[in-house]
């Protein structure tokens, strides 16, 4: 599957350097007792990190958990940041760390609307407009459901990896680097995500065209 993004996009990376700029600075400032600066940061990713959480937990309460347990361990440990990577990379690390905790001592899985499911089916039909299968041509509300069902599907190495990707739009080595894997290893996942959700969603797309498109939850960026 060819790869859809724009690396190199001179903007995006300015806009990233000058992100991490400002993160480095509030960074330290609440290192040395600065509440209103630790502030700025759980403003800043609020929201982005409730979206990882809930992208791999899939259950609205489990992922608020999980986002609010994320800054408070994030503060107590901000000591221990080096700055050798992004605030977000070792945040969004934290919050990957504790969402496998959740899946793990959970007795039950629970199955509830994710609310970027709107966001999806707007991504879906924009590459694949719904009258392209004429003969199972399937309401927007089927749509989104058909496209929960086959994200609760994957894995959870793999839903990782699709929320990572493509949701918060992070690169192959901030992904390595969240889930202490190889670039390989995230490549690998990636290409194997893509194709089972390709293999889930065929009966709604129109044959070889692509299923996967960039999914950026600009919503819920700050």
């Amino acid at each position: 599957m060819s790869e859809r993004r724009m690396p190199n996009d001179p903007s995006e990376k300015a806009a990233k350097t000058r992100i991490r700029a400002q993160d480095q600075v509030w960074v330290e400032r609440a290192q040395s007792g600065d509440q209103e600066a630790f502030r700025h940061l759980v403003e800043r990713y609020q929201r982005r990190v409730y979206a990882v959480a809930y992208g791999i937990v899939r259950n609205r309460d489990d992922a608020w958990d999980v986002a609010q347990e994320a800054f408070v361990k994030a503060y107590r440990n901000l000591s221990r940041f080096q700055g050798n990577s992004g605030f977000y990379t070792w945040l969004y690390r934290i919050t990957y760390n504790l969402c496998i905790d959740t899946m793990r001592s959970r007795s039950r899985r629970s199955f509830v609307e994710m609310d970027s499911s709107r966001m999806l089916q707007a991504a879906v039909a924009k590459e694949a407009p719904l009258e392209t299968h004429p003969a199972k041509s399937v309401d927007r509300r089927e749509l989104g459901q058909a496209i929960e069902n086959a994200l609760n599907e994957l894995s959870e190495k793999h839903r990782a990896i699709i929320v990572l990707r493509e949701i918060e739009g992070l690169s192959y080595e901030e992904i390595a680097d969240v889930l202490k894997v190889s670039k390989g290893t995230v490549m690998s996942r990636l290409f194997h995500a893509r194709r089972k959700l390709q293999d889930l969603l065929k009966p709604y797309i129109q044959d070889g065209q692509a299923i996967l498109p960039q999914f950026k939850l600009s919503t819920q960026r700050s």
